[in-house]
């Protein structure tokens, strides 16, 4: 089984790369982060025509999850329990041939003096609640998308440039390591443990790509069902330098013993 994360950065402005990325790959699996868009102007056609059922959670010019699949997903939930003030298109939870999929965009947080920051903080504790709530199910769960932590220096250029972002602040780097800690699998960082040019995102400024000065934000979360089954996770670079890139790589894994097509 196949599962691709990447967040594109407006799917409609992306449309040719990720029609050419499924077109390659063939994914059983895509997840979309900031599709940038409501439900009704996803491209969904486009998609179907490949082949692809499509679950999406939009809103707006911002934010947005989606994810398109071979087979039909079902148990379908929109939005992360735990705040039913939040409105924010940004969590998208589905079960793909036994598997338990989520599409998550954790908030940025920035600047960390504001109310960004502390939504932050509270959208992660929410999501570590879900995903223990999940584990609890012993079912093959696999959490991925964009989750706006840089979870050690390993996973960054410059660590200095960082210290006062809320990418690499301490108490999202513990969240971070509270979520894992609750039994889940880093599909990257196991299978690359000392690559230290591990990076899924290059920003559009300073000519980031071009000095590959990256950060590793992207991530694929195993729960130890799913974990067993591990074969491959790579970061797929080539889409970064496609011409009208998205700012972020895919991330693509294998998992053992599932075949949907």
């Amino acid at each position: 089984m196949r599962i691709a994360t990447w967040n594109v950065n407006s799917v409609r402005a992306r449309l040719p790369l990720v029609s050419a990325f499924l077109e390659k790959h063939q994914p059983d699996v895509l997840v979309l982060q900031e599709i940038k868009g409501e439900d009704d102007t996803f491209p969904r056609a486009a998609f179907e025509g490949q082949g692809y059922h499509a679950e999406v959670f939009g809103q707006k010019a911002y934010n947005g999850v989606a994810i398109l699949s071979r087979e039909k997903p079902y148990n379908v939930l929109r939005g992360l329990p735990g705040d039913p003030p939040d409105t924010q298109a940004r969590y998208l939870e589905v079960t793909i041939g036994g598997v338990r999929i989520a599409s998550l965009y954790v908030p940025n947080g920035n600047p960390l003096d504001s109310e960004k920051y502390t939504f932050k903080l509270a959208w992660m504790d929410r999501l570590t609640a879900r995903a223990r709530v999940l584990l609890a199910t012993e079912e093959p769960v696999l959490l991925a998308g964009d989750f706006n932590v840089i979870p050690t220096a390993k996973d960054v250029d410059d660590p200095s440039g960082w210290e006062h972002d809320a990418l690499y602040a301490p108490p999202v780097r513990a969240a971070f390591r509270a979520l894992v800690n609750l039994g889940y699998t880093d599909a990257l960082r196991t299978l690359h443990p000392d690559d230290p040019r591990l990076f899924t995102f290059w920003d559009y400024k300073a000519r980031s790509w071009e000095r590959d000065a990256g950060i590793r934000i992207d991530h694929v979360l195993l729960s130890p069902e799913a974990a067993d089954r591990l074969t491959e996770a790579h970061v797929d670079r080539a889409w970064r330098d496609e011409p009208q890139a998205s700012d972020h790589a895919p991330v693509i894994v294998e998992l053992s013993c599932w075949a949907l097509r």
